[in-house]
């Protein structure tokens, strides 16, 4: 059999194991998502990375958030690269009301090295290459803060911080913020650990979301 072959009748096994197994015991979750209009409360933005996981990530039951992934997390400023990514933020915030929106970033990802791998690395795949120059001005500010070979771990921060920044120039959010009715953050998933840090604007770093909570309880 062709591996494309069997690949495809590993999908239909994991269907069939859905069917038999996880849909059952949420059905009246499923029944209710299929009947009602979606409202999420929370536009996700993360990378297209196979290994990231958001439902299960923020334990969200369908309907509850609603995600664009693309490659790098990346979030071009409004007016540059027009499409789906800018097409998903307008419609959350404009249509659907969420009252958040997350930039998550995630460790080992391939985006951020390819950027770091500098001038040349990414001359095979000059779509990607494109796509990645949204992260430029993050890569400038990780070598100012690790010097001219920056780490990955700053990049990924930097890159989040950074598409971020583009995330506001979008009319839909500019105008959800200054009426109070959006909320931003900036996260970076730690797969191997099953960790999320959170972007913290007064401590001007990412913390762990038991640290945020426990900073929070005694606040």
């Amino acid at each position: 059999m062709a591996k494309s072959n069997e690949t495809l009748e590993k999908l239909k096994h994991g269907i069939l194991q859905f069917q038999s197994e996880v849909y059952p015991a949420r059905r009246e979750e499923y029944e209710y998502a299929a009947t009602h209009p979606q409202k999420p409360h929370t536009l996700l933005i993360t990378c297209a990375d196979s290994r990231i996981d958001p439902e299960a990530l923020t334990n969200s039951r369908p309907g509850e958030i609603f995600v664009a992934r693309n490659v790098g997390n990346m979030v071009p400023s409004y007016g540059e690269m027009m499409g789906g990514v800018s097409a998903v933020i307008e419609y959350a915030v404009d249509a659907l009301k969420v009252s958040h929106a997350v930039v998550c970033g995630h460790t080992d990802c391939g985006a951020m090295k390819g950027i770091l791998a500098g001038e040349g690395a990414l001359d095979a795949l000059p779509t990607v290459k494109s796509w990645l120059r949204n992260a430029d001005a993050a890569k400038r500010v990780a070598q100012t803060v690790d010097g001219e070979k920056p780490s990955l771990p700053t990049m990924t921060e930097q890159n989040v911080l950074l598409q971020l920044q583009h995330l506001r120039t979008h009319p839909s959010v500019a105008g959800a913020i200054a009426r109070g009715d959006l909320t931003l953050s900036g996260w970076v998933y730690d797969i191997g650990h099953g960790d999320v840090r959170i972007y913290d604007e007064a401590a001007n770093r990412f913390l762990s979301v038991r640290e945020s909570v426990a900073q929070e309880a005694t606040a």
